[in-house]
């Protein structure tokens, strides 16, 4: 059994970003702050989904150069595969649940 609160960690950039929560050995999950204009390169996975959660606001998801907007209470996954570009174009901050699975340490490609 693992338990964690989201209070004993922090965001990578202070306020806003990703927060893990826990990084394997199958799953790695978290909490990411996206600020209004915010965004995360795009990049794919070879072998991990990444699936997001929106609890709060509105995000636009690029999957595989296809907008998908998503608002709070949609779950989207990018398949292994599936280039994903993140983009909050709203005027207020967004916060989402992320986990990626089967995990992976090294299971990251950025787009050029």
């Amino acid at each position: 059994m693992v338990k964690v609160n989201e209070s004993e960690r922090e965001y990578r950039f202070g306020d806003s970003g990703p927060k893990y929560l826990r990084r394997g050995p199958h799953l790695s999950s978290g909490v990411v702050v996206f600020k209004p204009g915010q965004d995360f390169q795009g990049h794919h996975h070879k072998i991990m989904e990444e699936s997001f959660l929106i609890i709060e606001g509105e995000l636009d998801f690029y999957i595989d150069d296809v907008l998908v907007k998503c608002v709070q209470g949609d779950l989207i996954t990018a398949e292994p595969g599936e280039t994903h570009y993140i983009i909050n174009n709203s005027t207020s901050n967004a916060k989402a649940v992320f986990m990626l699975a089967p995990f992976q340490d090294q299971d990251k490609y950025v787009q050029e």
